[in-house]
């Protein structure tokens, strides 16, 4: 079973995880679960329908507007950096936050590494499961590596530019 840590108010730590990832040719189980968006756009309906929290797992070239009809039934999304190096997953979970008002848990899946903890948190992120053999002790460090932030985002953070004006 995958690891989970979870970031509440700039702290990690170990969470424990209530869904199971079902990849599209395994059976369904009971309980709550993570597809994949072709799974759900198959099943999801009558998955939701049986009252179980369900999650989607997109692929890094997937949209989130693809869930607009059911997002806010989702608990869980669940985005895929297939790579470290590939971040169209930090873009998916702005849209999936500021756009689409998303306020279920936000995951990160896939080539998840401790240098992603800054960038994960401020795109809203709430978890993650991470590749690497790393603790919440080390993701609550890099999350508050740097004090001073220059842009706005989804974590509510002011920018220096705000501060260094009063407020």
């Amino acid at each position: 079973m995958p690891r989970l840590i979870r970031f509440r108010d700039g702290v990690a730590a170990w969470a424990e995880d209530a869904f199971t990832a079902v990849d599209d040719d395994q059976p369904m189980p009971q309980g709550d679960v993570i597809i994949s968006l072709a799974r759900f756009q198959r099943e999801g309906r009558d998955l939701l329908a049986q009252g179980r929290n369900l999650g989607v797992r997109l692929a890094s070239d997937e949209e989130p507007e693809d869930l607009v009809v059911d997002l806010q039934r989702l608990s869980v999304l669940a985005l895929t950096f297939p790579k470290f190096r590939d971040g169209r997953a930090y873009s998916a979970a702005r849209v999936a936050r500021e756009r689409l008002a998303f306020r279920g848990e936000l995951r990160a899946v896939g080539d998840v590494l401790l240098e992603m903890a800054v960038p994960l948190v401020r795109c809203g992120f709430d978890a993650a499961q991470p590749a690497d053999l790393t603790t919440p002790e080390q993701w609550t460090h890099a999350a508050r590596r740097f004090r001073h932030v220059y842009q706005r985002a989804a974590d509510g953070r002011e920018p220096a530019f705000a501060e260094r004006l009063g407020g």
